[in-house]
């Protein structure tokens, strides 16, 4: 499997929490080439701001792997993560970030993101992981219009 398998798989992930809800975030953590964590934004269901997709998906790869330190392992998100995200990611120490649709996706969409890159937040702090970003973009970037499509959206 490859960077487009792994996005493939986080953007099933937003479109189950679509299906129940949810905003249209998904994320996977991979490890050695085997999915170790796959989970969609939950915000709305646990009445939680911190229950991003990729959250979610770095709790679920600590517990499946008995570990604080994912060394080792890819992050796929559909959207460029939040600044919690990426700091979360970095503390982690993810060796990398994918991922499709722009922070500025995400503001068109009317989510209230903050406009600093995941490219910039790496040189301002001085992290080393590595980020992709654009991959299967229009793809991912399409589910901001399959939510607002489906009669349930509320962005935060």
């Amino acid at each position: 499997m490859d960077d487009r398998d792994f996005m493939r798989r986080a953007i099933a992930c937003a479109r189950q929490g679509i299906g129940v809800g949810q905003t249209p975030f998904g994320a996977c953590i991979v490890h050695d080439g085997a999915l170790v964590a796959a989970e969609h934004n939950s915000v709305w269901a646990e009445t939680d701001s911190t229950a991003h997709a990729e959250i979610r998906a770095i709790r679920g790869a600590c517990r499946a792997l008995q570990t604080v330190d994912l060394s080792g392992c890819a992050i796929y998100s559909t959207c460029e993560p939040c600044p919690m995200c990426f700091a979360a990611c970095h503390w982690a120490r993810l060796d990398r970030i994918v991922y499709g649709a722009s922070i500025a996706d995400a503001r068109a969409a009317g989510f209230s993101e903050l406009t600093i890159s995941n490219d910039e937040m790496k040189r301002l702090g001085g992290s080393r992981i590595e980020i992709v970003g654009g991959v299967l973009r229009d793809e991912a970037a399409a589910l901001f219009r399959e939510w607002r499509e489906g009669g349930k959206a509320k962005t935060y």
